[in-house]
């Protein structure tokens, strides 16, 4: 048998240049100079017999597939949904503020994006990492002198949704634990589970608004703990937690050095009268990685445009998780070009009455669902501060015939076209949300609904025999 080796090299322009050197390493250097990988090319038979062969084909799905698993997709898909035909479905269960189409992005980020298209300056490859332009624009318009940022410090995304996909994964290895809400975006689950994460759910307290139970949330961290998921403000809750909360969460992280990821896409979409503070701008010592996005403040959640905020001040990330962020966003090249040259557009032009107008109709319809449903028997809503829910607590033992809120919001559709999402989904049984990002006349309509639904079912405590004889 003959053998030949190459010597393959990828030069600036990556072009592939390839040379025959029978074995000889003309690098130098051997199979690890820079840039060189020499290949050694059989030209003999192969061996007449193989060790090991398939007598049959089994081909099965990996261990990562079988691991991942998204709790609202397996809830909803298994729930019998048939509304009553005679009145139209008004979904109230998916977290999408264009699905009506009451809720338009603005002109100029539309012109941002077409301009971007047209000026075909955007059709390439970008850096894994993003545009160091789009990236400037993002550090700039979340730059403040108490969380300072530049370029360096921006890794843009596939969405929100990659941003906190790599974050999990540059922080744990498997067999590590990460700490989330209960009840929380069930995302983080599903990402941690697939790469071998286990969760571990801290308790959000719904008597206090949702603030973090901080004494179990301290509880839960062991020596496997690599990371706090923090939301604020809140999806599922619509919650939005003051500067003196969030300080008392960054005290038990610093005390048991651990980094947080702050995922907050809602940032800044708080109601008229309530103020959101980023984490941020309260740390001095620990490290946050912060997520987020155009998708829900700019309201163009399929533009797939996220963006991971690097904030360290001790440096104590150093070198490695920045550079094991840019690797991994190696694995798709980065987010979409079009909408990265529209980027600093948006940023820079987008009025503030657009902002103002979208929160002011949140809270109107927050509102609305609020003063309707607090008077119907056997629900309790909490009123949010900001983002897009509003969360229903259902006293289950008062609705004989339905043993949890997926049995409710399942006879809800049934009987009057209204698909609430149960919480279940969100590890938290018995309640169930409610998106407001609907036209008006519809929340209106909804709320309604819901109020006939729990009027026939609804049934009040007797009392027991022994009350009865007193």
């Amino acid at each position: 048998m003959t053998s030949k080796s190459y010597v393959v090299q990828m030069n600036a322009n990556g072009v592939i240049d390839s040379t025959v050197v029978n074995g000889a390493d003309l690098t130098g250097k051997g199979a690890r100079g820079n840039g060189f990988h020499q290949v050694s090319v059989n030209k003999g038979k192969y061996p007449a017999k193989v060790k090991s062969r398939r007598q049959r084909w089994d081909v099965r799905p990996s261990e990562m597939a079988n691991k991942t698993c998204n709790p609202i997709r397996d809830i909803v898909d298994g729930m019998k949904l048939t509304p009553n035909p005679k009145k139209a479905m008004i979904a109230l269960s998916i977290g999408d503020p264009t699905v009506f189409g009451n809720l338009p992005t603005d002109a100029c980020v539309l012109k941002a994006l077409k301009d971007a298209v047209e000026s075909a300056r955007y059709n390439g490859y970008a850096p894994s990492i993003g545009y160091q332009k789009s990236r400037e624009a993002v550090a700039n318009f979340y730059n403040s002198s108490l969380a300072p940022l530049e370029a360096k410090d921006v890794v843009l995304t596939s969405g929100c949704s990659q941003a906190i996909e790599l974050c999990i994964s540059v922080l744990s290895n498997p067999g590590d634990n990460i700490l989330i809400p209960c009840p929380g975006f069930s995302l983080y689950k599903t990402i941690a589970l697939s790469i071998g994460v286990q969760v571990k759910l801290y308790n959000l307290l719904p008597e206090r608004s949702w603030e973090v139970d901080l004494e179990h949330l301290e509880s839960l961290v062991d020596e496997k703990t690599t990371c706090l998921v923090l939301t604020n403000p809140s999806n599922p809750c619509g919650s939005v937690f003051s500067k003196e909360h969030l300080e008392g969460i960054l005290k038990v992280a610093s005390k048991h050095c651990l980094p947080i990821l702050a995922d907050e896409i809602y940032g800044d979409m708080v109601f008229p009268g309530c103020t959101y503070t980023s984490l941020a701008t309260l740390s001095s010592d620990v490290p946050i990685l912060s997520c987020g996005g155009l998708a829900k403040r700019w309201l163009v959640p399929g533009w797939r445009m996220g963006w991971i905020l690097i904030h360290d001040r001790k440096e104590v990330f150093g070198s490695e998780i920045r550079k094991g962020l840019v690797k991994l966003t190696q694995l798709i090249l980065g987010a979409c070009t079009l909408v990265q040259g529209a980027l600093e557009s948006i940023l820079q032009n987008t009025p503030q009455h657009f902002y103002d107008s979208t929160t002011s109709f949140l809270k109107a319809n927050a509102e609305i669902c609020f003063k309707e449903l607090s008077t119907v028997p056997g629900l309790t809503p909490i009123m949010p501060s900001g983002a897009m829910y509003i969360m229903v607590g259902i006293d289950i033992d008062h609705f004989p015939g339905m043993k949890n809120d997926v049995e409710f919001t399942e006879l809800l559709v049934t009987e009057q076209s209204v698909f609430c999402l149960p919480t279940t989904a969100f590890d938290y049984p018995n309640f169930f949300r409610i998106v407001v990002t609907v036209p008006e006349q519809l929340m209106v309509e909804a709320c309604g609904r819901i109020r006939l639904f729990c009027q026939q079912h609804y049934l009040p405590h007797r009392a027991d025999s022994s009350e009865l004889d007193q």
